[in-house]
Formats: structure tokens, C-alpha cells, sequence
């Protein structure tokens, strides 16, 4: 069973939700549940925080913070976990089924931040919103209706989660750098990335999106995060000065 502090390092997150009972749903289960931290981006309604389905859960309502996007969101969070019905979609994520996800959540949960993002009724997560995460959720529904409610999905998440485990994860010894961070470092790279060329012979798109992805896979260390931004800084920086470099040898 997850312990107060833990209960605290989960960051529900609902992304671009058009319907304020849903957020409203989804702010009960939380209560139910004990995890008091939510996250809303960008709302469709702006006065969630009336929801008359958030019944006994008006504290985590008037605490919920409000951001313009899912980077500010998940700043604060070593592990972001996305949520989907998968349907159709080609993704571009390691994908979990609910009880081993969750599993691997609790042990992230005794010593960092984790995200959980929801995203709207009608779309899901964009693919935008699926960069920022490290790998995917998904609830085992019927093949004949897959689409959850969104309140429900986050009941059956979070239930999950506080559930008794036979055979809990174990925490992991080397704390991983939050979202921020990466986030920091995944610009920078970008940022060497176009100074050198290697963006202009690879006309994609999506280039932040897969950059993005490709840092996360990573898993950096906490520990690494600072280096590998002054490498990239330093970088940057030559490319920008190449009349500045130190002659071979030096």
C-alpha cells in the first residue's frame, strides 16, 4: 500500500479536457483514493473548479494547479506516463498493460515525481503531449467499446495503484532527472542539432517530437542531466564560434 508521501508524488494530469464534470469525476476518484495532486492544461471550461461531480473533493479542486502546457506541467517529474485506448494509432511508445504499469509506477513513487496525463474526451492525447512521456498506460477493455470515461479511467488507474502488490517494484538506487530537466536538455540538442545542418538534410515534421522521445529513452541520471546540458551548451556554442576553437592538439 502506497504511504502519504508517495500518495503526494503522483501528479494526475488532464490535458485539454472539454467537459468540467469529467474533471470534476476525476477529482473525486482522486480523493477517494488519496492522491491529492492535479494538474489541469488547458481546460475547455476555465470554471472546473465548480464541478458539482467533485463531490467531498472540493480541497484537491481549489488546490489543483492550471498550465497553458504539458511541459510546465510535468516540469517537476522524473517519470511521465500518458494513458490511451491505442485504437488506430501508430505509436512510437513502449505500451503497458494497466497492472504491470502501475506496478512499476509504485516503485518510481518511493523516491521521485510521477506524472499520469489524461488527455480530452474526444481526441485523447495529441502526439505532442505523447513526446513529453516515457512510455504508455492502457486499461484492457472490450474490443467492442475501448473508450473509458474519462472520470472512470482515472478511478481504474488510481485504484490500481493503491492496490496491495505481491510483488511490489523495487525503487530505483540512482534518482532519475525530472521533466525540466530533460526538457532542458532536449532543447539543447535541438538547438546543436539545427547550428550543424543535421535538421536541413532531415525535412520531418515532427524532428522536436522524435527528439524528445529519443531523450527520454535515455532515462537519465539526476546526476548526468548537468553534464550532458553543458555538453551540448559547450556545443553550441563552437558551432556558433568556430573562428574560436583552440588549434588541433590543444
Amino acid at each position: 500500500m502506497l504511504k502519504p508521501p508517495e500518495l503526494d508524488r503522483l501528479s494526475v494530469v488532464l490535458v485539454s479536457t472539454r467537459n468540467p464534470l469529467n474533471i470534476g469525476a476525476a477529482a473525486r476518484a482522486m480523493s477517494n483514493f488519496g492522491f491529492p495532486r492535479l494538474q489541469v492544461v488547458s481546460p475547455y471550461e476555465s470554471a472546473f473548479r465548480e464541478a458539482r461531480s467533485a463531490v467531498g473533493a472540493a480541497a484537491v479542486l481549489a488546490s489543483a494547479a492550471q498550465h497553458d502546457s504539458v511541459a510546465s506541467a510535468v516540469a517537476h517529474c522524473s517519470l511521465v506516463v500518458g494513458t490511451t485506448a491505442v485504437r488506430t494509432r501508430n505509436l512510437r511508445h513502449p505500451l503497458r498493460r494497466l497492472e504491470d504499469g502501475a506496478r512499476l509506477i509504485r516503485g518510481r513513487l518511493r523516491t521521485s515525481r510521477v506524472a499520469l496525463l489524461f488527455g480530452s474526451e474526444k481526441f485523447g492525447l495529441s502526439n505532442d503531449d505523447l513526446s513529453h512521456c516515457h512510455w504508455l498506460l492502457r486499461i484492457p477493455t472490450s474490443e467492442e467499446n475501448i473508450s473509458m470515461n474519462l472520470g472512470q479511467a482515472v478511478a481504474v488507474c488510481l485504484y490500481e495503484l493503491i492496490r496491495d502488490s505481491k510483488a511490489p517494484a523495487a525503487a530505483g538506487k540512482t534518482p532519475l532527472a525530472a521533466a525540466a530537466e530533460i526538457e532542458r536538455i532536449t532543447q539543447m540538442l535541438a538547438e546543436a542539432l539545427r547550428e550543424s545542418g543535421f535538421l536541413d538534410r532531415r525535412l520531418v515534421g515532427d524532428s522536436a517530437q522524435r527528439i524528445r522521445r529519443l531523450v527520454r529513452r535515455l532515462n537519465l541520471p539526476r546526476q548526468d542531466a548537468v553534464m550532458w546540458l553543458g555538453i551540448f551548451r559547450q556545443i553550441v556554442w563552437s558551432l556558433r564560434h568556430p573562428e574560436r576553437q583552440p588549434p588541433p592538439g590543444n
